[in-house]
């Protein structure tokens, strides 16, 4: 028995209409952001959470953490989680 599915893009366009949602959305948004490039890199290199946490010199609980959106990671932590993922980080102010 399948799962009855919710097309997201549709309920976000209904939330969006309410300005509280959409301005907590835009304030989280980056942060978001961030996490989807993160697992689409840790999957792209086929690692689970515990083999980055390895690279990275952290513990598997705080890749879980960040990837959940719990964790607010310091500057320090996304070079190391960026470096751990054969990548660099640049940040812009816009």
């Amino acid at each position: 028995m399948s799962k009855p599915s919710v097309d997201f893009s549709i309920i976000k366009k209904e939330l969006m209409k309410d300005s509280e949602f959409k301005k907590e959305y835009e304030k989280l948004k980056p942060r978001y952001e961030l996490i989807s490039e993160v697992i689409k890199a840790r999957k792209e290199l086929n690692l689970t959470q515990e083999e980055l946490a390895k690279r990275v010199g952290t513990q598997k609980s705080n890749i879980s953490r960040l990837e959940s959106g719990n964790y607010n990671p310091s500057l320090d932590f996304l070079s190391k989680l960026a470096k751990g993922l054969g990548k660099e980080i640049h940040i812009e102010l816009r």
